[in-house]
């Protein structure tokens, strides 16, 4: 991370969360009935909010390089990180479709639905976290017993 941040970073990132929030709740992605009906194939509305979602970044993502060589914000140069496609990618995200299809919700939705209110939701983002949490512990004991191992030999 950039130390030198401008100084408005830290309020346009809250006015972009603001704005997310807010379209996901106008938008009604914040129900998780809604989610659980796009994922039956009976209401495709979650579809577009994506698609249209998609293209505002996708043209932001390919215009801003071409205006300026750095983040107006951070000061960081604009690079792609990619990703490979490989085991985790795949394992992951079944395990996050899995979630989403019992809970109905992802997790920056989930926020949105507290938002408006569903304060059921709670034990959804509990489950994120802990969830997370222990994938995070899991993670740093399997890098370490790969470490003990070759540091063994």
């Amino acid at each position: 991370m950039n130390g030198n941040r401008h100084p408005l970073f830290v309020p346009l990132i809250f006015v972009g969360g603001l704005i997310f929030g807010f379209g996901l709740g106008f938008s009604h992605m914040a129900r998780p009935e809604v989610v659980l009906n796009f994922l039956q194939f009976e209401d495709f509305g979650l579809l577009f909010v994506m698609f249209g979602a998609a293209i505002v970044s996708g043209i932001a993502f390919a215009v801003m390089p071409r205006l300026r060589d750095r983040a107006p914000l951070t000061g960081d140069t604009y690079g792609r990180r990619l990703k490979s496609f490989d085991r985790n990618v795949l394992v992951g995200g079944a395990i996050f479709g899995v979630g989403w299809g019992l809970s109905g919700i992802c997790p920056g939705a989930a926020y949105a639905s507290l938002g408006v209110g569903n304060v059921a939701i709670l034990w959804a983002l509990a489950g994120m976290f802990v969830g997370a949490y222990v994938q995070g512990v899991w993670r740093s004991q399997r890098a370490d017993s790969r470490t003990g191992a070759t540091g063994a030999d």
